[in-house]
């Protein structure tokens, strides 16, 4: 440093220092706030929603989402997110709207608009050719008060306090408020379709969560001589033999008839060594789990996850309707198509 003039090195470390101390509190503070003002939006919800669902659910068309500047963002998102959830949704900028692209709107459709303001100069001339072309429209937006607010059939409350923007300028919580209260819309919407996970599914087939709601039980459970399987009363030695020939942490307990028994785990041999000395020479009826969960080879794999996750396992006993053994589904089974992108 000469002459109070600080060094290139010793500004660059001066403002490290600073990003340092500020950035984490910065960054907490514009979460916290974005929190909060998302929380309240709980609270606003009345029979406007209702009335809201209950337009999009009735839609015989398309649902078409409009906006401009960062609300144009929001918009096109939710259009994505309401197709993707079975509710078929483009689109429309509103300027390229004015000039001509109001074209590709069709009787029955929907018009989801979002303005913070409630006063966008591209949808307020776009507006009046919407109601006369007969369409509904759902409004988010900050301002209930507003032009937009007024023509619309339903204003869906969005507003914020301030933004968390420390000026108070760029849009942020405003933009985040308007993009959940849409997320809103769209599960109370296909809660309402009973939109299912393989409806789901139908519309996403690449990616593992395709793969992993389309594909079911019998195509990734072990089955044939890859099955872990012996009699009641066979001895536990036996059943450790089973278990480590086929690796997958446990082995099916069965009647000749294939009938499912119980199920003997690498859990259940050790809680056995525990109990007893001699435990290679019983039976493995006694050490055996009686009451295994069990799934059917035409469950989705998503079914048998779910399972597997609330009950703390990571093996499943298929079986069919007379509870005879098909199969072994693994935990890695349903992993390695969850993984394999």
């Amino acid at each position: 440093m000469q002459d109070g003039v600080i060094s290139k090195n010793g500004l660059a470390q001066t403002v490290e220092e600073s990003i340092r101390k500020d950035a984490i509190e910065n960054g907490r503070s514009a979460i916290l706030q974005e929190s909060a003002a998302v929380a309240k939006l709980a609270d606003r919800l009345d029979e406007r929603f209702e009335r809201a669902v209950q337009l999009i659910v009735g839609c015989s068309g398309r649902v078409i989402f409009s906006g401009i500047g960062k609300s144009g963002h929001v918009a096109r998102k939710l259009a994505s997110t309401f197709t993707s959830t079975g509710a078929p949704a483009f689109f429309l900028h509103p300027a390229e709207g004015a000039h001509g692209d109001l074209g590709a709107l069709q009787e029955g459709d929907l018009v989801i608009a979002v303005s913070n303001s409630g006063s966008t100069a591209e949808l307020e001339t776009i507006y009046p050719s919407i109601k006369r072309l007969g369409l509904l429209s759902i409004l988010l937006t900050g301002q209930l008060e507003s032009p937009l607010a007024e023509q619309a059939d339903i204003a869906l409350d969005c507003s914020v306090e301030s933004e968390a923007c420390p000026h108070n300028l760029a849009p942020t919580t405003s933009s985040t408020c308007a993009m959940v209260m849409g997320h809103a819309l769209a599960i109370a919407a296909l809660s309402a379709r009973n939109f299912s996970s393989e409806q789901f599914a139908r519309i996403h087939p690449g990616g593992s969560l395709g793969r992993r709601l389309l594909m079911r039980v019998r195509d990734r459970m072990h089955a044939g001589d890859a099955i872990p399987a012996v009699s009641p009363e066979s001895k536990v030695r036996e059943a450790i033999f089973e278990i480590t020939g086929k690796r997958l942490g446990c082995v099916l307990v069965c009647d000749s008839e294939r009938v499912l028994l119980g199920i003997f785990t690498d859990g259940d041999l050790r809680r056995l060594t525990q109990r007893h000395e001699d435990f290679l020479g019983m039976k493995t009826e006694e050490g055996m789990t009686t009451s295994p969960r069990v799934i059917s080879p035409d469950a989705l794999l998503d079914e048998a996850l779910s399972v597997m996750e609330k009950n703390s396992i990571t093996v499943l006993p298929v079986v069919d309707a007379e509870r005879r053994v098909c199969g072994v589904l693994h935990l890695h089974d349903i992993l390695s198509v969850t993984n394999s992108s």
